[in-house]
């Protein structure tokens, strides 16, 4: 899953003033934190310390598992590049996401927020810098961005309108320092039902500010056919009443609210995660009362045991050890688009999903998937919840422990992931429909490849520790928590039982999904 981006090296050998010049074209990316130096001015060691850890942590890991490289930091900012454009947005969108979850719990003044452009050109390469317009241009994009938020450049817009769960706002032309041509600049939306949410509230507003307008004017022309108004040329009989607004004037006094299009600017969320609400900050809607309509997903009950969790295959794997799982039910199938739906109809979960309703939801954070439990089990009166980590591979190795469920040797059409033979139905960008894979000896399906699923467990880099009765391994302070499957896009080697990795809890990601499970 993870890659590098290939490097143009000046020639060797002595070149000369005539060899010429590395150049390539990258996504760059700029990033700044915001109030540096007036965070280094109250705590200085503490925020050096902070910063330090967050680009260890997350800055560039979260860069190389999109395939880019960091090319140098500048102080409280970065500067990176990617081959791929989606890939560059896509990782601003995580890193900005997942500074929402690290400063949910810290006052507002000591909030590291960063602000991030990026930007498409071709650029000058060396050894350990990059130059030129497209670098000058991603950093200015950086400098009048919002904190807590991505802006591109047109550039980029064209290149990822289509290919990412994204909403994106026109912030029209605008001229940036030491650029002659102005650059066309867009923000990013990481929900896109936020940004339709805000555009239908601002269309409702125009009609509703047309209506009074009409309505004033409806008004005026039936005050001024009352039996007894002047006629033109009479002689009022008493003194005249005060007069009417024209319309043209009580047009004009209500034009200045009725603009539908407020400038780019105005509409930038108050915060950083207006656009796309954070765990800590989300107000879940109240669940429905119990309805007898809402189907439960098809659940396959296990009787439990012992088993060998683990392998030798990946440090993340080991050690192996020995947990005791207790009888319970997982769900046969990933939740699809129509039991998410279900969900987002009654106005529990935040989104509604697009795709086949048979297929898995994707793009679900760990966060959302909380949600959704918590609305099925007001309906249902049961309480479904998320497999620990080890229910998960109890389950998924359906009694063996060979590499995968079937045998030690991948076999075709058994799994739907990129290298495995899938079904003609499977398309490059979504996963198959649930069911259309063998299911294993427990009767699940999909418990390897298909799509990424959560479970309950915080992150650990292994199983040092781990508990040995099959409940979930959980911290006080959890950033990120463990996703197992691997999707239709992983390889063959994500599709083991043993296949463990994580991602950031408030996050939504396009191969994630979930399934469910049950306590007797």
């Amino acid at each position: 899953m993870r890659g590098e981006i290939r490097q143009i090296h000046p020639r060797r050998g002595g070149g000369s003033p005539g060899d010429p010049t590395p150049r390539r074209l990258a996504a760059i990316m700029a990033a700044d934190i915001v109030g540096y130096s007036r965070l280094m001015n109250t705590d200085e060691e503490g925020t050096h310390a902070r910063l330090k850890r967050i680009l260890r942590e997350l800055v560039e890991p979260t860069i190389s598992e999109h395939h880019g490289r960091m090319v140098k930091t500048t102080g409280d900012g970065f500067i990176a590049i990617f081959d791929s454009p989606v890939e560059a947005v896509r990782c601003g969108i995580v890193i900005q996401q997942s500074m929402v979850g690290r400063n949910a719990a810290l006052p507002a003044q000591q909030a590291l927020l960063y602000r991030i452009g990026v930007n498409l050109g071709d650029v000058i390469m060396d050894a350990n810098d990059v130059f030129g317009d497209g670098v000058n241009v991603a950093v200015r994009l950086e400098g009048i961005a919002n904190p807590g938020q991505v802006y591109i450049s047109g550039g980029v817009y064209e290149q990822i309108k289509h290919k990412l769960v994204c909403g994106y706002q026109s912030l029209g032309d605008r001229q940036v320092k030491n650029i002659t041509d102005p650059v066309r600049v867009y923000r990013v939306l990481p929900d896109p039902a936020a940004f339709m949410r805000a555009q239908k509230r601002r269309e409702i507003a125009f009609v509703v500010l047309a209506c009074i307008a009409l309505l004033a004017v409806a008004a005026g022309l039936w005050y001024t056919m009352l039996p007894g108004r002047n006629l033109i040329g009479a002689q009022p009989s008493a003194p005249a009443a005060p007069a009417s607004p024209k319309p043209s004037e009580t047009a004009a006094a209500i034009a200045p609210t009725m603009q539908p299009t407020a400038p780019p600017q105005a509409e930038a969320p108050a915060s950083p995660d207006a656009a796309t609400p954070s765990p800590a900050t989300r107000q879940p809607a109240s669940p429905p009362p119990a309805s007898p309509s809402v189907k439960e997903p098809e659940m396959a009950k296990l009787a439990g045991g012992n088993f060998a969790m683990g392998s030798t295959d990946d440090p993340s794997e080991k050690p192996i050890h020995q947990v005791t799982i207790k009888p319970f039910a997982m769900s046969k199938f990933p939740v699809t688009v129509r039991e998410w739906n279900e969900c987002a109809a009654a106005n529990a979960c935040e989104f509604t999903a697009l795709g086949d309703e048979n297929a898995p939801v994707t793009n679900v954070s760990w966060s959302d998937t909380k949600q959704y439990l918590a609305w099925l089990a007001q309906v249902t009166h049961k309480p479904y919840r998320l497999p620990s980590e080890a229910e998960w591979e109890y389950a998924a190795r359906g009694g063996t422990q060979t590499k995968y469920w079937w045998g030690d040797q991948l076999q075709p059409g058994m799994a739907n992931c990129k290298n495995c033979v899938a079904v003609a139905s499977t398309a490059a960008e979504s996963p198959a429909k649930v069911g259309s894979f063998k299911p294993n000896s427990f009767g699940l399906y999909d418990m390897g490849g298909g799509v990424d699923q959560w479970v309950e467990d915080c992150w650990h880099r292994n199983y040092q520790g781990a508990p040995t009765d099959g409940a979930p391994w959980m911290d006080g302070d959890c950033v990120s928590h463990v996703i197992r499957s691997g999707s239709w896009k992983n390889d063959a080697s994500y599709v083991r039982p043993s296949n463990r990795d994580h991602y950031d809890t408030g996050v939504r990601y396009p191969t994630h999904g979930f399934r469910i499970a049950l306590s007797p």
